[in-house]
Parts: C-alpha cells; sequence; structure tokens
C-alpha cells in the first residue's frame, strides 16, 4: 500500500508524541520535527506508511539516545490483558464458534496501537473487547477455517505489545505444531519484540522467532535473510495490524490479514468503515 498525503500529518502527530515520551527538552522536540518534516518533504509516496515510520523513529532514537521509548507502555499493556487472559480465554471457550470469538478478540487487541492513538488507556481496550463480540466481521471465517486447515507451515506475524495476548487466544485455537510467529527484531513504537512473546507465554505454546527489522510492518527487504526464508516457505501467513496490511497488501502471497481498522485511509483502502473488523484474504496470492 503507497502512503496517501493524509498520512503525512499522522508522522508528524506520532513524532511529537513518541519524542515526549522520551524527553521534556523543547529543543530535541524541535530538532526531531525538523528532521522529520525534511524526510517527509522528500519521502517516495509511492512507498508504504510504515517506510516513513521507520525512518521517523530511527531519529527519534538517535537524537534522545533512547533505545525502546515505548518500553514502560509495552509492559504496561501486557499485563493488562494478561490480567484479562483467563476471563477472555473462558469466554473462547463457551462461544458457539471458539474460533470466531477468537479471531475477534485477536482483531480487539489490534486497538494497542500507539502509532494511531498515543492516549490509549485501559478503557479503550475493555471497550474494544465487547465491541469486537458483537461488531459485524469483515470477512469468511469458513474460509479462513478451511485455509488453516489446508496449510502445512503457518507463520504468524505479530504486532503489538498487549495485543500479542489476544494473539495467544487465537493460536490456542488454531493447529500449534504448524506455526511459527514473527515478532519485530528490534523496538519500533509499541511493535512486539521477542521480550513480549516470553513474557507474555508466546513462546511456551509455539516457536517465535524475530524478523531482524525495526519497521512498524513487514518490509520484506529490511528483514534479516533467515526470515525472509521462513516467510518464502509458508504456505500460510497470519499478518496482524495495520502496518502488516500496509507493507504486505501488494505481495504475491496466500496472506490473511486480521486487523481493526483505525484511520480513514487503511478503511478506504480495504473497503470496511472505520473501526471494523478486517479477516480479509489477500487479492495477491502467488
Amino acid at each position: 500500500m503507497r502512503t496517501f498525503l493524509d498520512c503525512i500529518p499522522c508522522f508528524v502527530r506520532q513524532t511529537l508524541d513518541s519524542v515526549r515520551l522520551v524527553t521534556s527538552d523543547d529543543k530535541i522536540h524541535e530538532e526531531v520535527l525538523r528532521k522529520v518534516l525534511q524526510l517527509a518533504s522528500e519521502m517516495d509516496l509511492r512507498q508504504s506508511p510504515a517506510t516513513m515510520a521507520r525512518y521517523v523513529h530511527q531519529h527519534i532514537r538517535k537524537l534522545t539516545s533512547t533505545d525502546d521509548p515505548y518500553r514502560e507502555i509495552k509492559d504496561r499493556f501486557n499485563q493488562l490483558v494478561l490480567r484479562l487472559l483467563p476471563e477472555l480465554a473462558s469466554r473462547t471457550r463457551k462461544s458457539s464458534n471458539p474460533l470466531e470469538t477468537a479471531v475477534r478478540l485477536a482483531i480487539a487487541g489490534n486497538i494497542i496501537d500507539f502509532g494511531v492513538n498515543s492516549k490509549l488507556d485501559d478503557s479503550h481496550v475493555l471497550d474494544a473487547i465487547e465491541h469486537a463480540l458483537i461488531a459485524p466481521l469483515n470477512g469468511d471465517i469458513e474460509e479462513f477455517a478451511s485455509a488453516v486447515q489446508s496449510a502445512e507451515n503457518i507463520l504468524y506475524l505479530a504486532d503489538n505489545a498487549g495485543e500479542i495476548v489476544c494473539d495467544r487466544l487465537l493460536i490456542e485455537q488454531l493447529p500449534t505444531h504448524k506455526i511459527t510467529m514473527a515478532v519485530r527484531g528490534s523496538p519500533i513504537i509499541n511493535d512486539a519484540t521477542m521480550i513480549d512473546a516470553e513474557t507474555t507465554g508466546v513462546t511456551d505454546i509455539i516457536d517465535v522467532i524475530d524478523n531482524g527489522s525495526d519497521a512498524p510492518g513487514t518490509i520484506l527487504e529490511t528483514c534479516s535473510e533467515g526470515f525472509r526464508k521462513r516467510f518464502g516457505s509458508a504456505d500460510l501467513i497470519i499478518a496482524k495490524g495495520q502496518g502488516n496490511y500496509e507493507t504486505l497488501s501488494a505481495v504475491a502471497k496466500d496472506i490473511f490479514f486480521v486487523l481493526k481498522a483505525k484511520c480513514s485511509v487503511i478503511a478506504e483502502d480495504i473497503g470496511c468503515p472505520v473501526g471494523g473488523l478486517v479477516l480479509l484474504r489477500s487479492t495477491q496470492i502467488s
């Protein structure tokens, strides 16, 4: 997916939100913002929004000498959803269609995205869970179930910390012996890394690798050779979140995008309402 003009103000807002997490020094705020405005003026709009976001956050980390500005936030939301996990697991088991319920809850977890909403709090997560259980699902759960059943090698691309706990619920409804999860190779916004997979127990149930990249999505040319081999050999990809949709929607691979459409640009590109629950099979199947 290319970058739209409406993405540019989002980059600016995200820049200020991120740098203010790290320092209260207005001079550093200005320095970072000026650099990002320069990058935005020069960027190739044919590239995905995640490409620009990667550059933005590289400069924030460099200029603030902070490796992981969102670490405290990631820990907080991991613990929040872990506290909710027993109740969510119970609701999944008791539902008439546990797989669909698990998909819906995995989508609910996608609300935990500080690239979109820096003011997110616990109530937003609780509201997203209740909404996801009753809202229309833009997708075919039977088609998804059939694809999972037919696949031999599934690669599950995680998105955010906190959200990764909801991914556990979905993975536990799938044939875990077929699944490898991939997390980001190094910190970027509140995206999940190996630390989050370990602390939330995901590594206890499936194999987890990192993709070797610091992009908020899956930009294949920035990923490690090992990850690219895993991606190429998988016969089904489950890709969580907007960043993975932005970076993989034009890739010729059998991919199910699982996300909440949190902005108008994504919603229009997919063809669903803002806030919609999305289970979308790629049209670019090789």
